[in-house]
């Protein structure tokens, strides 16, 4: 079974009387461990169809299900609950908090679960070194580089070892040597964890990484490279 499965979705969004459709009747597949990149110009739609996947938004039409689970239909309480057990996202700006350490930036998605303040402190510091930043997770966001901050923001997205990894323009602000360094971290994640990654970006090297790219033009899908053979969890050391 797929894990993702979008089947003749419209988004239309309105301005006063004014009706501004987004996304017509979009088909998607992906294959559970999958890497996708989604591209395209601006305002085709592609932050819209990640944060339909992220459950940040409903369709007008048409459903979205996610490892068996039909999101379209699930309320805002529940969708809430369903992200923070499913869905890790990466922002192109970090989105962290200025007055809080890496580590307690990584711990955040952790207060929504059961586990108790030990077990989510561990959590959070094998998040921290599966991103390289150990040695960091007692420093600020002022403290850290652009590429070190989306580090963090990475461990955040993979502390609860979600279903799906989201990144929108991961590299979008950051310089080229620190931009491969983040898409090498993807990649060991795909490669090394087994996550399903979809990502949305403007830069073809980025999207180069990806087993399959797509791309959007005004609210439909063309398809880009074939599918890329998912690759099977194997690391050493467990996700958090």
């Amino acid at each position: 079974m797929p894990l993702v499965e979008v089947r003749d979705v419209y988004k239309v969004y309105r301005r006063d009387a004014v009706e501004v459709p987004v996304l017509e009747g979009l088909d998607l597949t992906i294959e559970r461990g999958e890497f996708l990149a989604l591209m395209g110009p601006s305002g085709s739609g592609k932050s819209t169809l990640l944060n339909l996947l992220a459950g940040l938004d409903t369709p007008t039409s048409g459903t979205i299900t996610v490892d068996g689970q039909e999101i379209s239909r699930l309320k805002p309480n529940q969708l809430a609950e369903w992200r923070s057990r499913h869905v890790g996202f990466v922002f192109q700006m970090y989105n962290l908090i200025p007055v809080l350490t890496a580590l307690q930036n990584v711990e955040l998605p952790l207060l929504l679960t059961p586990l108790k303040k030990k077990e989510r402190r561990e959590h959070a510091e094998t998040a921290l070194r599966i991103v390289g930043l150990e040695e960091r997770m007692h420093h600020y966001p002022r403290q850290l580089s652009g590429g070190q901050e989306q580090r963090v923001g990475i461990a955040r997205a993979i502390v609860t070892d979600p279903t799906l990894i989201l990144a929108d323009e991961p590299t979008g602000d950051l310089d080229a040597r620190s931009a491969e360094e983040i898409l090498d971290l993807l990649d060991r994640l795909h490669a090394e964890f087994g996550k399903t990654i979809v990502m949305v970006t403007h830069d073809p090297n980025a999207a180069a990484r990806a087993g399959r790219t797509l791309h959007l033009e005004k609210g439909r899908l063309l398809d880009g490279a074939p599918a890329a053979r998912p690759v099977a969890a194997g690391s050493k050391e467990e996700m958090p």
